[in-house]
């Protein structure tokens, strides 16, 4: 049986900053130069210099415990597909294993990160291994 180290409230406001970063794209338009009602682009989804959203969800995952990151990885590989929930255990050893440098930048890393962390969870629910 799969037992979560976190709190239901804390995993559902990780997943929707996750989500917030990851929606973010890169400046597209620098300097529009023009009447500012002719421009289109919503500054929300746009990173900015100064936009703390990503350095905080680095920070926040980087001040979880091991435990925490270990769970954090082994649902994004489930939810992704690479393994199935019967195998938790083994995927808290291997996310420990693997882990050699920080648990953000590899997450950060995958684009549909906080959608596979949620599949992992839905996953767990279904196949009956979750607390």
């Amino acid at each position: 049986m799969a037992t979560l180290p976190f709190e239901s409230t804390e995993l559902d406001a990780l997943l929707l900053r996750l989500n917030a970063v990851m929606a973010k794209e890169g400046t597209d338009i620098p300097d529009a130069g023009g009447n500012p009602s002719d421009d289109e682009v919503e500054e929300t989804l746009q990173e900015v210099e100064g936009d703390l959203t990503e350095d905080e969800i680095t920070q926040e995952i980087e001040s979880m415990n091991d435990e925490q990151q270990d769970a954090l990885i082994a649902l994004f590989w489930i939810g992704r597909g690479d393994s199935d929930p019967e195998e938790w255990d083994d995927l808290l050893s291997l996310a420990r294993e693997r882990h050699t440098g920080m648990a953000s930048s590899y997450l950060l890393s995958k684009p549909l990160v906080s959608t596979y962390i949620a599949d992992g969870i839905e996953r767990l629910r279904e196949s009956g291994e979750l607390d």
